[in-house]
């Protein structure tokens, strides 16, 4: 693990995927279809990762594609507000257009509409990873979505190869969405490829039985992977917590109860926090804790950047929950 420590001490990150507009039906608890007003914010799983860990003070910079418009250059300038460096998220003219999702802030029952016709994200070419040097990279997170079509697949594999050669940490956030993917049995090769070929793979237990073919294997495969080349695996069970494996050994983290306001953003901010504290120089168990705290504060709240707690927010609500 010592190469996970000296790594993890440039606390910076490379996350490439999609970002993407959020609106989101406001006031809280109101259904999309009841709107007459929304609130902006990005969203997309990489854009929601690269502002987690911007906030908790990692320097960030997002590797990706958005539409040459309003909505892709609103993405961008929110990322810079946020402190995410986007030298490398290029804007892609003619038809292809950022994501746009439509959400709610409720419980039970939240409805989220997306729209990813045509998406920008996908346009992410090798051209784009050719001039990244990754060297000064802690690590390079990958997010599965990314891997779903070409070229932004080949462009992800070249991205890990490089990062690789560089001496920086390859991250996979699985990811999976089945709206992206031509077949559940693709996603399963590729995503499982990626995992392989990474240090670290977080994925839900759906993630992992898609990968490993049905769930009583996900486990299986989440302990195999930490035995056969990852640095660890996090396998998240939703209410049940997670379970981190490495070579050596395994724990259990639970979550952080709190009264939530919606589903979303928790995988996104938990990545975001875990790799943070590692960043910060935590221990791992430490660093997974902080990244369940993360989770937690942003179902909590309205958004999941926006959520996004900043370092010492997040100190605070840990402090507060020391057992």
């Amino acid at each position: 693990m010592h190469r996970l420590w000296h790594r993890m001490s440039l606390n910076r990150f490379a996350v490439l995927g999609r970002v993407g507009m959020d609106l989101n039906a406001d006031p809280p608890g109101t259904p999309i279809e009841e709107a007459r007003a929304f609130t902006t914010s990005i969203g997309g799983s990489a854009g929601n990762i690269a502002a987690a860990l911007a906030r908790q003070g990692a320097a960030t910079t997002l590797v990706s594609c958005v539409s040459d418009d309003a909505v892709g250059r609103f993405c961008r300038a929110e990322l810079n507000r946020y402190g995410v460096d986007t030298t490398h998220v290029r804007a892609v003219r003619g038809e292809a257009r950022t994501s746009l999702a439509l959400t709610e802030t409720r419980q039970p029952d939240c409805q989220t509409v997306l729209y990813r016709n045509g998406a920008a994200d996908f346009a992410l070419s090798p051209d784009d990873i050719a001039g990244i040097d990754f060297a000064p990279f802690a690590a390079l997170v990958i997010t599965g979505t990314a891997l779903a079509r070409d070229p932004s697949r080949s462009a992800t594999f070249a991205a890990l190869s490089r990062a690789r050669a560089a001496g920086a940490l390859t991250v996979l956030d699985v990811d999976y969405r089945a709206y992206s993917w031509t077949s559940r049995q693709e996603a399963a090769a590729i995503c499982l490829q990626a995992a392989q070929a990474c240090d670290i793979t977080i994925g839900n237990d759906d993630e992992f039985a898609l990968m490993a073919g049905d769930y009583a294997a996900g486990p299986a495969l989440a302990r195999h992977l930490a035995r056969n080349g990852a640095l660890f695996t996090v396998y998240k069970r939703g209410a049940a917590g997670s379970t981190t494996h490495t070579p050596d050994y395994s724990f259990e983290t639970p979550i952080f109860p709190v009264a939530a306001l919606k589903p979303t953003g928790a995988g996104d901010g938990f990545m975001g926090g875990l790799l943070a504290g590692l960043g910060q120089g935590h221990s791992l168990d430490a660093a997974v804790r902080r990244g369940a705290a993360t989770a937690a504060i942003i179902v909590s709240k309205v958004g999941c950047a926006p959520a996004s707690p900043d370092r010492a927010t997040l100190d605070t609500f840990l402090s507060q929950r020391q057992a």
